[in-house]
C-alpha cells in the first residue's frame, strides 16, 4: 500500500466505480515497474 500511495496520496475520482478504476491503473503501473526490475536468468553452457 505504501508504494501505491507514492503515486498520489489521494484518489482524484469521486465516484466509487471511477476510484476502483483509478486504483487498478495505479496497480498496473506498479506491476509494470516491478516486471522491468526482475532479472532474466539464462542457463549458460
Amino acid at each position: 500500500m505504501h508504494c501505491v500511495k507514492r503515486l498520489g496520496h489521494r484518489l482524484s475520482a469521486r465516484q466509487f466505480d471511477r476510484q476502483v478504476a483509478e486504483f487498478q491503473v495505479r496497480v498496473a503501473v506498479l506491476n509494470g515497474f516491478t516486471a522491468l526490475g526482475i532479472p532474466v536468468t539464462k542457463a549458460v553452457g
